[in-house]
């Protein structure tokens, strides 16, 4: 009798699963279909903009921007400084997405939801992928004010973004290496160098948040190899990188923890440290997105040749 019972209930839970999937994946092609129709140029780069960085927003040529709330089946942020818009327009003269405020985990979101304006920005043409964030240092080489090249994360979230069925846009087991595109990177030193930015390199701590860290958990993940600890990018990142879509991670090294002397923070705080490395960060961004137009696709980008998600509409 209880084998039958766990039969069953293994057999609603896929049923569930399947249903879920295929709820999201229509709901992901009502938002771009409705998006594709409103849009008036074919970009190929996106931004997203994190906690302090929306105003990087006020340096693109804006040719439409929309609420979030406007946009069928989008989440709305709940958070100070994610105001909530999807931008198209033009940066250094290069045709755009930015999307001025995400999603987190914390705000109660699924990690489904989380990445769902990345599932979106894949179906509409997006190629390259520029994230930022603010996040605390615990590098003792790092100072407030500081920008960090991500070269690599630890995903320290409870839900990983690819649990259920697997979207058709990449392999069921996605590699991980070179997540964070290794020309990119290589492209914001030779531009730090030219313009005499200071620029650290390090690797990224993704964790559900919303509180900040203790001491001992900056000490942790200091030991376990981070360099930044924050509560957005890897969920979007991780998707990114299944959908062959290159990627670029920035952070803004907002406060210092795990030293000898604790030091408090706020939310406040991080968004005015932000606010100060603004110049900086846009300075950086533009130049890159520029470039990175000339630059050769990476080999991830092999899933995103032939748009598997088309055939897979096809078929189904």
């Amino acid at each position: 009798m209880i084998v039958v019972v766990f039969i069953v209930i293994f057999a609603l839970e896929k049923t569930f699963q399947q249903n879920l999937f295929i709820v999201m994946y229509e709901k992901i092609q009502e938002t771009a279909s409705w998006l594709k129709a409103k849009m008036v140029t074919h970009p190929t780069t996106a931004i997203i903009l994190g906690t302090g960085l929306g105003r990087l927003a006020e340096e693109i040529q804006v040719e439409q921007a929309i609420d979030y709330k406007d946009i069928p089946n989008f989440p709305v942020s709940t958070v100070e400084g994610h105001s909530g818009k999807f931008i198209f327009g033009k940066l250094g003269g290069v045709d755009i997405i930015a999307m001025k405020g995400r999603f987190h985990y914390y705000e109660g979101y699924s990690m489904k939801e989380v990445t769902f304006p990345v599932r979106v920005l894949y179906e509409l043409g997006i190629k390259t992928l520029f994230v930022s964030n603010a996040a605390g240092g615990m590098n003792p080489g790092f100072k407030i004010g500081d920008l960090m090249v991500i070269t690599d994360h630890i995903n320290f979230f409870p839900e990983h973004p690819l649990r259920g069925k697997n979207y058709p846009t990449g392999p069921r087991f996605p590699d991980m290496h070179e997540t964070y595109d290794p020309s990119l990177i290589k492209l914001a030193g030779q531009i730090a160098r030219e313009k005499k930015i200071r620029l650290q390199y390090g690797v990224y701590v993704g964790v559900q948040g919303p509180t900040f860290e203790t001491p001992a958990e900056y000490r942790m993940y200091r030991t376990l190899g981070g360099d930044t600890v924050g509560m957005s990018t890897v969920p979007e990142v991780i998707v990114a990188h299944h959908c062959g879509i290159r990627t670029f991670g920035i952070s803004v090294v907002t406060d210092l923890g795990g030293f000898d002397n604790p030091v408090e923070v706020s939310h406040e705080e991080v968004q005015e440290a932000a606010d100060k490395a603004q110049p900086i960060m846009t300075e950086i961004m533009r130049e890159m997105i520029v470039r990175s137009e000339k630059l050769e696709h990476s080999k991830n980008e092999r899933y995103n040749t032939d748009h598997p998600t088309e055939e897979w509409k096809s078929q189904s």
